[in-house]
């Protein structure tokens, strides 16, 4: 039966994923690569190129992997309440665009390099320019960064990032989807905008609504309260046209303004981690590493010139939250990372194929996509385990003190 065949590959997903979790832990370093290697090594790709039973994509992976982003984005909102989104907003806006000029400028100028289309350069800029915020959020969480300062310009570009996202989705997919349809694309800015701005308005006007909803002494209904509500909302928000995460973001959010957010870190906590775990999972699932070595020079290229412009975005983030030099490297280091929305703008590109884009570019585009979030997520997560190494280093050098004192 194809029931027992796919409960079957969710329990080698979850005990695959145990183990390496396992090895990461001995090996005192971040679980997030070890759960994308281990993804391609047990999928289609690999061991399915071999000849040897793989792990399928099930609807239940591909559902839980959407859920991680989802849980992961909602306690991100948990820690960053609109009061606080509110108080912040000039320094989001300033280092938000900060990010955005450099590193979104930066991926213009390589697409319309490599491909010699507007177009393209489009697809090309939202990959290099998107961080991860799903990975980010679980690094923040597993070093204890999340409530040091330095999480502040962090969590603020993230957002910004998020918002730009859901509209540049909006009007990319209609351009490519669409046949270059310009008034599909307002279209769905505008649907887009609404979302949000209704989202908005929740948020600000719900905290009653929200205290109400989780008033139960029941730790069950507590529980399913707080998921139907987040991944309702989510799924409504991505059949609109906009980002799932950002939904999750802005409900995360509504509750963090409540008195229940200790009860909802304490009983929500290994639900998300559980769910994250399969979100990348899943990302080394859909990995076709056979496709790496086609696009092995623009991933090169891309690697070299925007982990640079990251560094030097999220530094000066720091700055503009009135963060040390050792902090404000701390930002940079943290921004680095690329993943789930990089991956996403590569559907998109293969869902033009042969349509708005020549299937070749489609198929470049979306190889490219997979192994430079491959190669970003290692060395994001990499630069935030070993962080102090190169704060040292940073410190002394703008300091001029070659001792690093």
């Amino acid at each position: 039966m194809a029931v027992e065949n796919h409960l079957l590959d969710v329990g080698v997903m979850f005990a695959a994923v145990a183990t390496m979790g396992l090895v990461a832990d001995r090996l005192d370093q971040s679980v997030i690569p070890f759960y994308i290697l281990i993804g391609m090594l047990l999928g289609p790709h690999v061991l399915g190129q071999i000849g040897l039973p793989f792990v399928e994509e099930t609807t239940f992976v591909e559902i839980g992997a959407e859920l991680g982003i989802v849980f992961l984005l909602f306690f991100l909102g948990l820690e960053f309440n609109l009061d606080r989104l509110i108080e912040s907003k000039d320094r989001i806006g300033k280092a938000g665009t900060i990010d955005l000029v450099v590193n979104f400028g930066a991926g213009l100028v390589l697409g319309y390099a490599v491909f010699g289309t507007l177009l393209s350069a489009l697809l090309i800029a939202g990959i290099v320019y998107i961080s991860s915020s799903a990975i980010i959020t679980k690094s923040l969480i597993d070093l204890g960064w999340v409530a040091n300062r330095e999480s502040d310009p962090m969590l603020g570009t993230l957002v910004y990032e998020d918002l730009f996202i859901a509209v540049y989705l909006s009007v990319v997919s209609a351009l490519v989807l669409g046949g270059g349809d310009v008034g599909e694309a307002l279209e769905s800015v505008g649907v887009a905008m609404g979302f949000i701005l209704v989202l908005l308005l929740v948020v600000y006007f719900g905290t009653a609504w929200f205290e109400r909803a989780l008033h139960t002494q029941s730790n069950e209904f507590f529980v399913l309260r707080v998921i139907g509500i987040t991944v309702l909302v989510a799924g409504a928000a991505l059949a609109a046209g906009v980002s799932e995460a950002v939904a999750a973001f802005f409900i995360g959010m509504g509750f963090s303004s409540t008195n229940y957010v200790d009860e909802l870190e304490h009983n929500l906590e290994a639900i998300r981690d559980t769910f994250a775990a399969v979100f990348f999972f899943w990302i080394g699932l859909v990995t076709d590493p056979l496709l790496f070595p086609a696009v092995a020079g623009l991933v090169a290229l891309a690697v070299l010139l925007t982990t640079p412009t990251k560094l030097a975005s999220g530094f000066l983030a720091g700055r503009v939250y009135g963060l040390d030099e050792r902090r404000s490297t701390r930002v940079g280091l943290g921004m680095v990372t690329r993943g789930e929305f990089s991956l996403i703008i590569a559907t998109v590109a293969v869902g033009g194929a042969g349509v708005t884009l020549p299937e070749t570019t489609a198929n470049t585009i979306q190889a490219f996509a997979v192994g430079y979030v491959l190669v970003m997520s290692i060395l994001g997560t990499t630069l935030m385990r070993y962080s102090s190494v190169f704060e040292e280093r940073v410190v002394a050098r703008l300091s001029n003190d070659p001792a690093g004192t």
